[in-house]
């Protein structure tokens, strides 16, 4: 009798905490990759910094989220900016991140330190993570067991009394792994005012942020693994006027099950919820006094979605993801506003919900080891409803609004393809075409928003922004480490939304309430649509522990308008520059030591919409470098804007200027990094 056989080993079960992987068709479409190393090396220690090296990589206002007002934090690319909602979809761990309630991105939710990587797909229609990517889409991926250490701590102290902390723990559990981070920061703030143009009312803008994140991935079989996140965030700041404090409140959670087998899934459930509240205060001529305009004091929001991708089998080298996904919204902004000697007057609420059910599907086709040709389409239906309007005197409790709006829903459908080609052993050739669209905030449609003196109305009719778009490009890789692209790109944004100068004040407006003398009133509208052509240029070279990235964006955008919006036909969309370029030059383990430099330019930009007023180019060059002193432990310096470069954040319609980042100089430790 034959002897038995020994059993076999278990199959190793190997948790990755990553998404399904990517497909071939992915070598269309024009994508940047940023790897942890950089995401953990600028003087800033910001995200929204760092994807400033994606050519073309824009927000509303050049300030970063520790003075910019929360709501103008919105990310763009290819010129399609001029609004402080993201025209780019921004997922992390494939959950949206675009506020529920008004679009933005709130970017202190992201610490670096549990970041693996973010990838960037220039260009819109990528329709397996829902609407929304008109000008592209950034994945935001967290760290997996690989990449982080078991315990690292950072502290640094700065200028104006500013601290910079985080703290990560992780851990195998069984088959599985968890994690816990936490950051903090905090700072005086500098004075937002320019120096020759402040009155005895400025004062610094302060700030005081901080995030808790848990993550815990477990296997669920031989070949799935179930991915849990929890996030909680807590940002204050000042805008550097009396009356004009605001704090965003948020907590976030999400299951993911993926399945790496033969049927690859992805099954994931998310729920957002926020709270916002801000107020607002307009100076004097003398800026010696400042009156409260606006008190948003409670801005609740709620996002709850779900997502489901399935990739079967295919023959041969065929690829092809199915699925679908739904995300509902529900806010409203409730606000003090028409002051009168100091004293609100009046009460608004405004809100509704909004909600989107799509299906998508994508095939990928290698044809040969030179050709893949991708393409693929989704289908949406929308819905906006329960809106409504209601104002009422404080006085007496009397209305004097109170409209609901009609539902509203409707159905889109778009598409992309493209075409990936490598004649040679160094060259790869792409294009790709593409339809998108998105659908108006609930802040867009309901809230109405104060900087300085200028008042904006919302805007209850609007219709949801359609892109139509094209790119083609060119990779050259004569060595491994050697990269250089380009590409050129052709944009048409259909009914994009934009602010539309209506008055001059002084004098009380629908929406707004008072709006004082050399302030501007303006109303939220469709323009019939924005033109954007530009070329992307980037370039990457590691040398041993040497590495040099460079980019350069130029962009010719001009809007197309009639009706309310005709006075801007042929103007350029406010906050969007021409000329964007950044370059860094790092060096690692050099005598034990690293550091690295990163100069940027940003050309000129229209301020407002009929381009009467200029923010000013400006240069910066920041600086970095780790110093090791025992074990784990090592020194870290850090200076951001070395030159102290005046970098214009907003020109007021009565020409104040208000700045970004002045030089801002750090000294910390880390340890286990």
């Amino acid at each position: 009798m034959p002897a038995a056989l020994p059993p076999e080993p278990p199959a190793e079960i190997v948790i990755t905490g990553e998404g399904l992987g990517r497909v071939a068709g992915d070598a269309a479409y024009d994508v940047v990759t940023i790897d942890r190393t950089r995401l953990t090396s600028t003087a800033s220690n910001r995200v929204e910094d760092v994807l400033r090296d994606v050519a073309g990589f824009g927000q509303f206002r050049r300030s970063d989220s520790r003075s910019a007002h929360p709501t103008s934090q919105g990310a763009s690319l290819r010129g399609l900016g001029g609004n402080a909602s993201s025209r780019a979809m921004i997922v992390l761990d494939g959950v949206p991140q675009i506020d529920p309630f008004g679009g933005w991105v709130t970017f202190t939710a992201f610490d670096p330190a549990r970041i693996g990587q973010i990838r960037v797909t220039r260009g819109g229609g990528s329709g397996i993570y829902g609407p929304g990517a008109l000008a592209g889409t950034i994945e935001i991926d967290s760290a997996g067991p690989e990449i982080l250490r078991p315990a690292t701590v950072a502290v640094a102290y700065g200028s104006r009394s500013s601290v910079d902390a985080d703290a990560l723990l992780s851990s195998n559990a069984g088959a599985g792994f968890v994690s816990l981070s936490t950051s903090y920061q905090r700072g005086d703030g500098f004075v937002p005012i320019v120096a020759n143009q402040r009155g005895p009312i400025d004062q610094p803008a302060r700030y005081a942020q901080g995030n808790v994140d848990a993550r815990a991935v477990f296997p669920v079989g031989a070949d799935s693994e179930l991915q849990a996140n929890m996030l909680v965030l807590r940002d204050e700041r000042n805008r550097g006027l009396p009356g004009t404090d605001n704090r965003n409140t948020g907590a976030d959670a999400s299951l993911r099950l993926v399945g790496h087998g033969r049927w690859g899934y992805e099954a994931l459930g998310y729920v957002q919820m926020r709270q916002f509240k801000s107020g607002f205060a307009s100076a004097n001529a003398g800026r010696t006094a400042a009156t409260e305009t606006l008190d948003q004091f409670n801005v609740p929001a709620t996002g709850i979605g779900g997502r489901f991708e399935l990739r079967p089998p295919m023959d041969g080298s065929l690829e092809l993801r199915v699925g679908a996904d739904a995300r509902y919204t529900e806010g409203e902004t409730d606000e003090y506003f028409t002051y009168v000697a100091g004293q609100p007057t009046r009460q608004r609420e405004a809100g509704g919900r909004t909600s989107n059910i799509g299906a998508f599907a994508d095939l990928s086709w290698p044809i040969d080891d030179k050709w893949i040709l991708t393409g693929g389409g989704r289908i949406d239906r929308w819905s906006i409803s329960d809106g409504r309007l209601r104002e009422r005197t404080l006085a007496t409790g009397a209305f004097v609004t109170n409209t609901d709006y009609p539902n509203r829903d409707g159905t889109e459908a778009t598409a992309r393809g493209g075409l990936s080609w490598r004649p040679a052993r160094h060259w790869h050739v792409r294009t790709a075409a593409y339809l998108g669209w998105r659908l108006p905030t609930l802040n867009e449609l309901y809230r109405p928003f104060r900087a300085g003196a200028d008042a904006t109305a919302a805007n209850p009719a609007l219709q949801p922004e359609r892109l139509k778009g094209i790119d083609g490009g060119v990779d050259w890789s004569p060595l491994p480490n050697i990269r250089f692209s380009g590409t050129l790109f052709h944009n048409i944004l259909d009914h994009a939304i934009g602010n539309i100068t209506i008055a001059q004040g002084p004098g009380t407006f629908p929406g707004v309430g008072f709006v004082a003398a050399g302030g501007v009133y303006r109303r939220r509208g469709n323009l019939d649509a924005i033109h954007s052509d530009g070329v992307e240029l980037e370039g990457h070279v590691t040398d041993g522990q040497w590495r040099l990235s460079a980019s350069y964006a130029y962009v010719d955008a001009h809007v197309h308008g009639s009706g309310l919006s005709a006075p801007l036909d042929g103007l350029r969309p406010a906050q969007t520059p021409h000329n964007q370029a950044s370059v860094t030059l790092g060096r690692e383990s050099l005598w034990g030591l690293s550091a690295s430099a990163t100069l940027r330019y940003v050309s000129g930009q229209y301020e407002d919409d009929q381009n009467s007023r200029t923010d000013k180019q400006a240069t910066t060059l920041d600086l970095t470098a780790g110093i090791p002193l025992t074990g784990r432990l090592s020194l870290e310096l850090r200076a951001e804007n070395v030159t102290n470069a005046l970098v214009e954040a907003t020109v007021a319609s009565d020409g104040t200027i208000e700045r970004a980042s002045p030089r801002t100089l750090w000294v910390g430790l880390r340890f286990g990094g």
